[in-house]
Formats: C-alpha cells, sequence, structure tokens
C-alpha cells in the first residue's frame, strides 16, 4: 500500500511521551475485534501491545446480550444471511464485504468456541439458535441466556491473559505517530492511574489496530458505557483517514425507559425477547407494529424505532411498553436474567407487567473507512469492529452482526499484518515517528484546543436535540451552528490568550466528542432522504437516484472538513487516491 500523504499535522494538545514501548503491532481495545486481532498477531509471533481504555474486559463487547449471527443452523445458509443483511442495510451495504462476512463467519464462530467461548445449547447438544429482528431464521447463537457478549469477552481476556500478551489498561489513545513518510509509527497514549506506566507515552510500532469501538456518547442517551466516546474515529480523522456513514446511527427500539431526563448508559431490553415472542404495545395494549411491516416486531431496528417513535408522536407519549409476561417466570429467569435483574433494578418486574421502552442511540454503522483487509487510507493503520466502516452495515446493521464483523475482519486485519510481516515490507522495522513538539512556537497554535469537561454534556444535549432518532434540515441546522460555536469558542479563547482547557482524560474526551459530532452532524445535513437509521422528517422518501452511494469525510489541516461521495454503494479501494472534494 502506498502512501497517500494525507496527515493534517493536527496533534491532541498533550504532554510529550515520557516513556516508551516497542512492538510489531499494537491494538487498541479490548472488545472482540481487538482481542481477536491481537491473539492472532501474537501466535504468529509478532510482538503485540493491547492498549485499552478501562479493563481489559470493560468495553462494548461485554454489554452485547442478543448474540452472534452465522449460518450455522439446519438448512440455513450464507447467502440466506446475505439477503437478510442487504435488506437491512437499505442498498447500502457493500455486497462484497458482506458475502466476506457470512461466508467465513461460520468457521469463526468455531474457532472462537475453540477459544475457550460456551454458547448455550439445546437439548439435543448443538448450538441453541433464536431469531432477531430482520432475521428469517434462527442463527444467532447466545451465552448465558442473554450474556453473550460477556461469555465472549470472558473466554477472549482469559486466552489474552493465558498467552502472556503485554497490556496496558486505563489507557486513553491521544494520537498516531507517524514517521516522515505518513506511514503509521505507533501511537501516544495517556495511562490513569498507577502502574508500570502512567501519564503519556508511546507505543512505536509500524502497525496500529484501531478496535476503540463506538461513540454513544455523543447522545444524552446510549445503551454504550461511558468509554465510548469516539475516541478512535477522533484520531484517525486526525491522522488524515477518511471516514465514512457516520449520519447512520443505530437508535435500539427497546431501551428501558427511566426518564426523559437519564443521560448516559441505559438498559438495554435485547431484540432476542421480541425474537422469543414479546410484543411491542402502546399504553392501551395495542400491537401497533402489525401491518407496519411482515415481520412485525421483528423488523429491521430502524424500522421499529421509527413505528415506536411515530406512535409516541402520535399519542404525545415518553414512551412505548414491550410486554413478555405470557413468558412466564421461568422463562425470565433462565433465557434473560440479565434483563430480569436490571428490569427489577429499576422497580419494574416484567413477569408481572411490561417495561416501558424508548429508542436510544446504540450502535455506529458508519466509521473509519476500511478496505477488505482492514486497511484505511493512512498506510499502517487498521480499523475493526464499531470504529470502522467495512461496507457490512451499509444503511442500517442487521441484529448479532456486530459481533461476527468484529471477529471476521479481525482476523483478516491479523493476517494482512502477518504476510506483511512475513515479507519483510510493510513491517521491515519500526518506523522513526516525527519528532513531538511540546510546545510550539508561539507563531504556532497549540495542536487543538481542547474543550472543558462540562462541553461534553452541551455536545449530548445539542445531538440529541438535533441529530437523534428525528431529523429535519431545520434540526440539524441548529445542531450544526451549536457544535460549530462550540469550536468556535474554543478557537477564540485559544486565539485570545494562548491557552486551552487543562490537558486531561475529560477535556481529551469532549474534543474527540465533538470532533465526531461536527462529521456525523454535517453528513446528516448532506444526506437529503430517509435511508436505514438516518430518518429525516422532511426529505421521508428513499432517493436511490441521487443517494445510493456513501459520504466520505476527512478532516483538512485548516480544521474544515472535506467531504465527498462515492459513485456507488461499493467502496473504492482505500489506496486510491480520493475523488476532488466538493
Amino acid at each position: 500500500m502506498t502512501s497517500t500523504g494525507t496527515s493534517t499535522g493536527i496533534r491532541l494538545h498533550a504532554p510529550a511521551p515520557g516513556w516508551s514501548l516497542t512492538a510489531d503491532v499494537v491494538v487498541v481495545g479490548s472488545g472482540v475485534a481487538g482481542l481477536t486481532a491481537a491473539l492472532r498477531c501474537d501466535a504468529a509471533g509478532l510482538r503485540t501491545v493491547v492498549v485499552t481504555k478501562a479493563r481489559l474486559d470493560d468495553g462494548s463487547t461485554r454489554w452485547a446480550q442478543g448474540g452472534i449471527a452465522a449460518a450455522l443452523g439446519e438448512g440455513d445458509t450464507p447467502e440466506q444471511h446475505l439477503d437478510d443483511t442487504l435488506v437491512a442495510g437499505a442498498g447500502l451495504c457493500d455486497e462484497d464485504a458482506v458475502r466476506i462476512l457470512v461466508t467465513e463467519g461460520p468457521d469463526a464462530v468455531r474457532r472462537l468456541i475453540e477459544t475457550g467461548a460456551h454458547f448455550d445449547e439445546s437439548e439435543e447438544g448443538g448450538l441453541e439458535l433464536t431469531r432477531e429482528g430482520g432475521h428469517h431464521r434462527r442463527r444467532i447463537a447466545h451465552a448465558g441466556g442473554d450474556a453473550t457478549g460477556a461469555e465472549i469477552s470472558r473466554a477472549l481476556v482469559e486466552a489474552v491473559r493465558a498467552r502472556g500478551l503485554r497490556t496496558v489498561e486505563n489507557a486513553l489513545v491521544l494520537d498516531l505517530l507517524t514517521d516522515t513518510e505518513g506511514r503509521t509509527a505507533g501511537v501516544t497514549l495517556h495511562v490513569m492511574g498507577e502502574g508500570q506506566h502512567d501519564g503519556v507515552g508511546a507505543v512505536h510500532a509500524p502497525a496500529v489496530v484501531l478496535a476503540t469501538g463506538g461513540m454513544g456518547q455523543v447522545f444524552s442517551a446510549t445503551t454504550n458505557p461511558s468509554v465510548s466516546t469516539g475516541d478512535g474515529v477522533a484520531l484517525a480523522l486526525r491522522a488524515g483517514a477518511e471516514v465514512s456513514d457516520l449520519e447512520f446511527v443505530q437508535f435500539h427500539p427497546t431501551v428501558l425507559f427511566l426518564g426523559a431526563d437519564a443521560e448516559g448508559q441505559q438498559p438495554l431490553v435485547s431484540e432476542a425477547v421480541r425474537g422469543e415472542g414479546a410484543h411491542l404495545v402502546d399504553a392501551g395494549g395495542v400491537r401497533f407494529m402489525l401491518g407496519q411491516h411482515e415481520l412485525a416486531e421483528l423488523a429491521p431496528r430502524d424500522i421499529v424505532a421509527k413505528g415506536i417513535m411515530r406512535r409516541m408522536q402520535e399519542q404525545d407519549a415518553e414512551h412505548m411498553y414491550l410486554d413478555a409476561r405470557h413468558f412466564g417466570a421461568h422463562m425470565w429467569e433462565h433465557r434473560f436474567p440479565t434483563i430480569l435483574a436490571a428490569c427489577r433494578a429499576h422497580g419494574i418486574d416484567p413477569v408481572h407487567e411490561p417495561i416501558p421502552v424508548a429508542p436510544a442511540a446504540h450502535y455506529a454503522s458508519g466509521g473509519v473507512r476500511t478496505d477488505s483487509r482492514g486497511r484505511t487510507t493512512v498506510p499502517g493503520l487498521y480499523a475493526c469492529g464499531e470504529v470502522a466502516c467495512t461496507g457490512v452495515h451499509g444503511a442500517n446493521r442487521l441484529a448479532s452482526n456486530s459481533l461476527l464483523e468484529g471477529l471476521v475482519y479481525a482476523e483478516r486485519i491479523a493476517a494482512d499484518i502477518v504476510a506483511g510481516h512475513e515479507e519483510n515490507s510493510l513491517h521491515a522495522r519500526v518506523p522513526a515517528p516525527v519528532a513531538h513538539q511540546e510546545r510550539p512556537e508561539r507563531t504556532e497554535k497549540p495542536a487543538h484546543p481542547l474543550l472543558a469537561p462540562e462541553a461534553r454534556f452541551a455536545i449530548q444535549r445539542i445531538m440529541t436535540d438535533g441529530a437523534g432518532v428525528l431529523r429535519s434540515a431545520a434540526s440539524l441546522e441548529t445542531a450544526a451552528e451549536r457544535i460549530q460555536q462550540l469550536h468556535t469558542d474554543a478557537r477564540d479563547a485559544l486565539d485570545e490568550n494562548g491557552k486551552t482547557a487543562e490537558p486531561g482524560v475529560d477535556t481529551w474526551e469532549a474534543t474527540n466528542l465533538l470532533c465526531v459530532a461536527r462529521v456525523l452532524v454535517s453528513a446528516a445535513r448532506l444526506r437529503e432522504e430517509t435511508r436505514g437509521c438516518h430518518w429525516r422528517e422532511d426529505k421521508g422518501e428513499r432517493d436511490d437516484t441521487n443517494w445510493r452511494r456513501h459520504i466520505v469525510v476527512r478532516l483538512n489541516p485548516d480544521r474544515t472538513l472535506a467531504v465527498h461521495t462515492t459513485d456507488t454503494p461499493d467502496f473504492p479501494p482505500t489506496q486510491q487516491s480520493r475523488p476532488q472534494e466538493q
């Protein structure tokens, strides 16, 4: 892969690294994608370092309830899985990427089982498979009833520890290091708390794998953990990488409603509950999804979320209900123990009463643009899992494809890194990073003005109000103006006194959230149609003539956004030069 020379030169304002490690590959993130990539690289003999923002098992993977989708059941085929994925993606999936997912998926799941993950089995001894929205067959493997992610995380973390992989926990990644030719040379990071390393440091490596998860914390209410602040996407943008499809944020239809003012991570009520026969009803007990789609409550998530929001608007209600009282206590306790406990912790007993639910930000279908081997537009930088945009999800992720995508594409990334190492080309040496400027000259602005910690909450309110489930030209314009004002205020403060907010985890996270919010709103304003989980009230129809294509964004050195659209729903190779921006 040839260098594209796209580095922006933009960095987060941070002290110079005070310590460093050297490796063949550094993996940032410890979910299914990150740990799978790390284990495969380590097994091939590469010096591998895993960097993670909290503890090894604290990412989004362990919160995944429903399961992992693959054509493992009798009568099911990868072709049928492909068809369901393409339908859910609303015309924007890259079909080649989906075909890779569904054909390599079954064996990838089997290898995950060999690694130590234990999935629920039927009385006959085979995998117990269930259905979720958008799937026409039972193909969702689950563990512990509704604790699939926790089991996958447990198995992978144990495997990492058993192999003695070098890990750096409680570390927020800051920026990509590059050499004089613009190739990846590692990352800078800040380690929080006590340990072998503390403060800002660096891991020097010729290959970096971003597996940092999502950016759900850009909205007030989300199913994402507090660490999901878009750090990987923001890092990639500053490094000059292209991102795509950020306007397609999936709002999970059934999140436990904790009140109109509830903020932060909200308890998820898995789609598998509907897969087992729960009904969506309004306050009068009416099943309002009947007649809206052939699959009713099991329609793709964007359709169910829209159905709930429409009913809420019609009835001026804050939430709808999920009714599974007919399950009985035994099924709740054995099939959905995690959800049952979460509901009861908030004073709701689903055995005896319907569960109040409303949509909340759940999954980013877009992210850092990659090719079929996980390569981004920056040489040596890879991305997989929710931080990446492989083209698999299109305009709306099919339920339980996310864990599978992380698994399959992590294996492909590891294979590419190992092949490059063996060819003694891409990984022949650890490149020397360009020197870090701790204090730029007074004629230069510090790397990036940092936002005060409280800006995080302002960003969340702006995005929830203007770029949530329901969007319009007016709401997005307001959001764009308010987001730009935050950006301008930080820049002006820098111009006036040469100071920025004090570097630290809170300010770095707030700055990352602002970065991804700008891109998301810009793409959502440009896409003047309703497609998948991008719902424009003022442009209610899907427009295949003008918009069956992807919006691609990168960051310019002057911090403006360069935006262009692809010619087709398929992604161009990451190696080729970009078309002229508009």
